[in-house]
């Protein structure tokens, strides 16, 4: 088994609304490793970086989404950085794997890069720029298609990453 399409992306990009409409259009489920930690671990996200700090976060991350990529066969949306793993990006190889990307602007708007965001807590704009000149080169190394999403409405994405996936038919 192995998902229909595998979303990933920076934190606040739309994985989430898009990766709905993507199994509305494709009439498959939806999950999202996020949501799948929290129900798992009985608390917030941020709650486990602050109680238990990345690392452990991350390890936690990556059980959940080997366990995903395993379990599901329709659109499965990662955590932003659930890519730093090697064999998180292992797993991916062969999948077919959606990266949505936008600009610090659009996740300024987006997000307003809140201390909601544990990693984002200290000068918001300058670690987003920070986290994403690390992580691009991650996602782009793993995507089948890449769609940016500034600007666009979650509508319009979905439309483009239908074609960009080449499952327009659906």
């Amino acid at each position: 088994m192995s998902p229909a399409v595998v979303l990933v992306g920076p934190m606040g990009v739309g994985k989430s609304t898009v990766g709905r409409l993507l199994a509305e259009r494709l009439a498959t489920g939806y999950r999202d490793t996020d949501d799948d930690i929290v129900a798992e671990q009985g608390r917030a996200i941020a709650e486990i970086f602050v109680d238990e700090g990345e690392a452990a976060f991350r390890a936690i991350e990556k059980a959940a989404v080997s366990r995903a990529l395993a379990q599901h066969d329709g659109v499965l949306a990662l955590g932003g950085g659930s890519i730093l793993d090697e064999d998180t990006r292992a797993l991916l190889a062969g999948q077919r794997v959606l990266y949505l990307s936008m600009d610090v602007e659009e996740a300024v708007k987006r997000t307003g890069l809140n201390a909601a965001r544990p990693l984002l807590a200290v000068n918001p704009r300058k670690q987003w720029r920070e986290l994403m000149e690390a992580r691009r080169h991650l996602y782009e190394s793993i995507a089948t298609a890449v769609v940016a999403t500034d600007g666009r409405t979650p509508e319009e994405v979905t439309e483009i990453a239908l074609d960009a996936l080449e499952l327009k038919e659906a």
